[in-house]
């Protein structure tokens, strides 16, 4: 991996709101374009967003907030959650579910189902939660542009770039459900 890679990667831990990672992501897609094609199974897992260009307040990476990102390509689903960072993080979240396809080389085509709170799984049960259809009148899509056992960074439809990092911590499992 690059020395502009792991620049990246330490800043997004470090220092989220850096004004330098706009023009370091920008770097980094050019030095490590990405083909699906040859590595869409490094998609698979529990990513957290640590940069976005959008200023939406939920698309932002917040002290207080876990703004995950769960996908399992192969099984055509994923999802997004907000959630309270630390031990309050067991009481659920904000998520909106989705299907994925993968389109092409780069994109990666998604379908919102539903959208709502998802809380806590009670022993033998499945988990609490207040789930509303989502009207979608067009498929929304991410360009992967980079991609690897840590990083993703992507573009989406609505002309936000996202970076993000693995969480090897969290189970993608737990949090999609079976």
């Amino acid at each position: 991996m690059g020395y502009h890679r792991n620049q990246l990667v330490n800043l997004l831990r470090a220092r989220p709101s850096d004004p330098e990672l706009h023009g370091l992501v920008n770097r980094v897609e050019l030095e490590n374009p990405t083909d699906l094609s040859s590595s869409a199974g490094l998609l698979r897992g529990v990513w957290e967003l640590r940069w976005s260009s959008s200023r939406q307040p939920w698309l932002k990476q917040t002290a207080g907030l876990e703004n995950l990102q769960i996908l399992d390509p192969e099984q055509g689903r994923g999802c997004n959650l907000l959630r309270l960072r630390g031990p309050f993080s067991a009481l659920g979240g904000i998520s909106v579910q989705a299907d994925l396809e993968i389109a092409d080389s780069k994109r990666v085509e998604v379908r919102f189902r539903q959208g709502g709170w998802m809380g806590p799984s009670l022993p033998n049960r499945h988990p609490l939660s207040l789930m509303r259809q989502v009207q979608q009148s067009t498929p929304a899509w991410l360009d992967i542009t980079v991609l690897d056992e840590q990083l993703r960074i992507c573009r989406g439809n609505a002309g936000t770039t996202f970076a993000l990092l693995r969480r090897n911590d969290l189970n993608l499992l737990d949090l999609l459900g079976r």
